[in-house]
């Protein structure tokens, strides 16, 4: 009797937590989604900006329903108008003149196609009537869903097509039981250009978004991230801290440098997309230049694979096997430079390209390549770290026999035994105690890595590949120059000046000296 008092009383308290709990996040849930919503549009103002510009749209376009008036002149076809603007009005201006021409255009194509047939088959009788249209609707819709897979129409137009065969059933069946399909085609064809016309308004007259200013902004940005991330990946290297620990934090996701190279990395889709829309926009610049949005999607794929480096680089940190800090301190200063000045030019990249101007002729300076003579001298100072001596020579081939009838690491091996024994000892492991094929599935990774670490050159082979993906790094940044320029003689940015730049030099100087300023201010009160 008593235990099953208890079992009730676990029940009942065990209900009442969950109660607690699903309450606890039934009372969180409001506030996670206002502190969400909030950092939506902290993130980028133009989002609320877009989302009201969409209720105006809303509200202007269901006028013509709610309205008797324009009720009367248009009937029942105003809802679509309404969604046409639902459909159609994008974030940016491309992306809206990108759907909106093709939902007018197929929906013309489409109507005009629609009442010939009618015209052809309305004095036929009713039997060869619906035969006609039968046989139309599986024409129709078998060549436009051909069409959708060749690449240039489903990259550029498969909206349109969409919306074609859609308008073309809607048409084509309801003039079977309506007399008077012209009305109807009528009908269909001026909601749809009034609600294009009011989202055409609204992206390009009212606060636009222009697609091809986000692909600009977002190479500029790629260059910046990548630079950052570069140089603190170096100086992540060169910590003093124990990286020979077997146990990590998992924090990469977390991590700037991780951040860093994952927004270069996943770029392709977005700066394809944009520069399809960006194609659509009218010319707005101040020149009105035609800007090669092809290029920029060129550079993209240049500074992705230029951002590969970074992603090696980052893979050394995350590396099992570590040099260690004595060797590591050795070649600190030269590499630190290297990633230095690479992140210089990138800079400099990224500001020419902001500004729309070539970039500066000298901007792989000198100081780069004493960098690169500077480490490649430090690394000839260190011999003993990256070549065998006499001795260990002679040592390996004495144990090379040895190596053909093993499978193991025989370098390693004495080291390994060493290493075990006491653990063998004090554990009183014996062979009977397991099956022998369970003790070497349980020991092969303890044996591997202690194999790894014994070898000869275990302590310098991982700084060699780091000190490699630097001078990679350096080789692929010539890529991204020769990309840049490339891209500023297609787009005709302004000529270098070396005026220009001391004023945008004396600016950020000035914008840093007040901030200090201010922080000095505010320390004093």
């Amino acid at each position: 009797m008593n235990m099953a008092v208890e079992a009730e009383g676990k029940e009942y308290y065990r209900c009442k937590a969950l109660a607690e709990d699903l309450l606890g996040k039934m009372t969180r849930l409001p506030v996670k989604l206002w502190l969400s919503a909030l950092r939506v549009g902290k993130e980028d103002p133009r989002r609320i900006i877009h989302a009201v510009k969409v209720g105006v749209a809303l509200t202007a376009v269901s006028c013509l329903y709610l309205l008797q008036p324009l009720f009367e002149g248009i009937g029942q076809g105003a809802m679509w108008a309404v969604m046409t603007v639902v459909v159609v009005l994008e974030f940016t201006a491309g992306a809206t003149l990108c759907k909106g021409l093709n939902r007018g255009f197929g929906t013309l194509c489409a109507a005009s196609l629609a009442f010939f047939i009618e015209v052809v088959s309305q004095k036929s009788r009713k039997e060869f009537h619906a035969i006609f249209i039968g046989i139309s609707v599986f024409l129709v819709g078998f060549l436009t869903t051909y069409l959708r897979f060749v690449p240039y129409i489903k990259k550029n137009y498969e909206y349109g097509v969409v919306i074609f065969l859609l308008t073309f059933n809607l048409i084509t069946i309801s003039s079977f039981r309506v007399d008077d399909v012209l009305d109807l085609t009528k009908d269909r064809l001026s909601t749809i250009a009034i609600g294009c016309g009011v989202c055409l308004f609204m992206s390009l007259f009212i606060l636009p978004n222009w697609s091809g200013e986000d692909l600009h902004r977002s190479t500029v940005h790629k260059l910046e991230v990548l630079a950052r991330s570069i140089e603190a990946c170096v100086h992540e290297f060169f910590q003093n801290q124990d990286r020979e620990s077997p146990v990590r934090e998992e924090k990469s996701s977390k991590d700037e440098i991780y951040k860093g190279y994952r927004a270069v990395l996943d770029s392709k889709s977005s700066d394809e997309t944009l520069a399809l829309f960006a194609s659509w926009e009218p010319r707005h610049s101040r020149h009105c230049y035609s800007l090669p949005w092809e290029q920029y999607v060129k550079l993209g794929a240049i500074i992705r694979h230029f951002g590969y480096t970074a992603v090696a680089l980052h893979g050394c940190l995350e590396s099992e096997i570590q040099t260690p800090q004595s060797v590591r301190s050795l070649f600190r200063d030269p590499c630190v430079r290297v990633a230095g000045e690479v992140r210089k030019v990138l800079d400099e990249l990224a500001r020419s390209i902001k500004n729309r101007r070539h970039c500066s002729p000298d901007v792989l300076s000198d100081h780069l390549h004493e960098a690169l003579h500077d480490l490649n001298s430090a690394i000839k100072s260190q011999p003993r770290l990256f070549l065998s001596s006499k001795s260990a020579r002679r040592a390996a081939a004495e144990r090379r026999p040895a190596a053909e009838k093993s499978t193991g690491l025989p370098s390693a091996r004495s080291d390994i035994t060493f290493a075990l024994a006491p653990e063998w000892r004090g554990g009183k492991l014996a062979v009977a105690d397991q099956p022998p094929v369970k003790e070497a599935k349980a020991l092969r990774p303890t044996l591997s890595k202690i194999a790894l670490t014994s070898l000869e050159f275990s302590e310098a082979l991982p700084f060699a590949a780091f000190a490699s993906l630097l001078v990679e790094m350096v080789a692929r940044l010539e890529l991204v120059i020769e990309e840049v320029e490339e891209l500023s003689r297609a787009a005709n940015f302004k000529e270098f000046s070396q005026d220009q730049i001391a004023i945008e030099m004396e600016r950020a100087a000035a914008v840093k000296d007040f901030h200090s300023h201010v922080v000095c201010h505010s320390a004093a009160d």
